[in-house]
């Protein structure tokens, strides 16, 4: 990068807040370093910044926590990480209306930690919460188990501030739950992963915390009879906040990381403990104190005629580790890929992808939000891969076996070697030329994170 951009770059944030060199380190990604990483302090200081860049067609890449720097492809060129860290100010919150604008470098963590003292919260619960950000989050839709009952960032945002590729400050929605109908402009950049514009504030409704919460896991001896426990759930009068299924592997781990439950290999070694079931339902229920009991209750009662055994409550603990999914069933996984099928088909997917793998000595923890069809797995080697065609091969057949129900699949994180063989999204059809076309108004120089998306957006 030029020496005059860098130096006006440090006049605009700053020189502490330019980084260079060997302090590039956290930012590198597939193997790329940027050219820098630089740290605006206010919404201002991000639009000039893009609209300085932007002239010069350099690529700007945003960036919150890092959670989900890994997921899509890297920029072909090497650019410019735009990190929003020293955006994390809580700008308004009205408790009578049940309202919260923030900017978007705020972690997620210390978001809810602000709430709580008011006795309210946002129903998101992604992974990693503690690192998180408020505007990662947004990009990439991120979510956990309560989207069982509380959806996800596109049922709660009703106000987005976005810095776009030519430096512009444009704000939609609005402050307040109800606000004047029209085009949605907000969710246009959900999930858009930083690609349309840079999100810098945002405004959620919020809601009030339950009086109780409960989390409670039944074991199962086979896949099929936890998936039939689903859909029997699904049916029943119960209004639960999370319904995970998780295999033996993803709910107890591999190599000793005690999977999403953190139990290692037994329930807490209770008495008496019962054998790694091939399945596990983890099941949350909030509320009124007598309502969550009652709920508790009959989870138990009809999970029983099931083949459901071994019910228990679980630890508030063990909540964010159900947000991993699949990934905390290794150490190290080397693959892992999301689904998105009917919840009917759940279990089978799971069964399955199984198979497949263990068809060519491969091992696999399994993990889903069984009641909104949403699936994780993991991918474990045991040792580092020589060759990346056998991983994808299992992958390209687990995306098939998705389709054949209708469902589609992401390649969450694998080895640069294996996306260049294995596609990270489906091919979207004509969604892709639409978005395509979105994309060229938006960015029409194509900086904003080029080429990661779906349909080489």
């Amino acid at each position: 990068m030029q020496d005059d951009l860098l130096e006006r770059l440090r006049t605009i944030v700053g020189a502490p807040n330019v980084l260079t060199g060997v302090e590039l380190s956290p930012y590198v990604v597939e193997g790329r370093t940027p050219d820098t990483a630089i740290f605006p302090g206010s919404v201002e200081e991000v639009s000039a910044v893009i609209a300085r860049v932007s002239e010069l067609g350099l690529p700007v890449i945003p960036w919150g926590g890092g959670t989900a720097a890994s997921v899509g492809m890297p920029s072909a060129r090497a650019g410019l990480v735009l990190g929003l860290r020293r955006l994390n100010r809580l700008v308004e919150h009205e408790p009578g209306d049940l309202t919260v604008t923030v900017e978007a470098g705020m972690t997620v963590g210390e978001l809810q930690a602000a709430l709580s003292g008011r006795g309210q919260w946002l129903s998101l619960d992604p992974a990693d919460a503690e690192r998180a950000t408020i505007g990662g989050v947004l990009a990439t839709n991120a979510s956990g188990p309560r989207r069982h009952l509380y959806g996800t960032a596109r049922d709660l945002l009703i106000g987005v501030t976005v810095v776009t590729a030519e430096g512009a400050i444009v704000k939609g929605g609005g402050k307040v739950v109800k606000h004047v109908a029209g085009y949605d402009l907000p969710k246009l950049f959900v999930g858009s992963y930083g690609t349309l514009g840079v999100i810098v504030e945002a405004t959620f409704k919020l809601r009030p915390r339950p009086d109780d919460e409960r989390l409670m896991c039944v074991g199962f001896d086979r896949l099929k009879d936890g998936g039939a426990a689903v859909r029997a759930l699904m049916a029943s009068d119960l209004i639960p906040s999370a319904v995970e299924l998780l295999d033996g592997t993803a709910a107890f781990g591999g190599g000793g990381t005690g999977g999403a439950l953190g139990l290692g290999p037994t329930l807490a070694g209770a008495a008496p403990a019962p054998p790694t079931p091939g399945a596990v339902l983890v099941v949350g229920f909030d509320g009124l104190g007598e309502q969550v009991e009652w709920q508790c209750a009959e989870l138990t009662r009809l999970t029983a005629q099931l083949g459901g055994h071994h019910p228990r409550a679980l630890a508030s603990e063990v909540w964010p580790r159900l947000a991993l999914g699949a990934r905390a069933a290794f150490p190290v996984a080397t693959a892992v890929m999301a689904f998105g099928v009917l919840p009917t088909q759940v279990a089978e997917l799971m069964e399955q992808g199984a198979s497949a793998a263990r068809a060519r000595g491969l091992g696999t923890a399994w993990a889903a939000h069984a009641g909104v069809g949403a699936v994780s797995a993991a991918l474990a080697t045991g040792h580092e891969p020589s060759e990346p065609a056998p991983i994808a091969a299992i992958l390209a057949e687990w995306r098939e076996i998705a389709r054949a129900g209708g469902g589609h699949a992401t390649l969450e994180w694998a080895p640069l070697a294996v996306k260049s063989q294995v596609p990270v999204w489906d091919d979207p059809g004509a969604a892709g030329r639409i978005m395509q076309r979105i994309k060229a108004e938006l960015d029409p120089k194509n900086v904003l994170n080029p080429g990661r998306f779906v349909a080489g957006i």
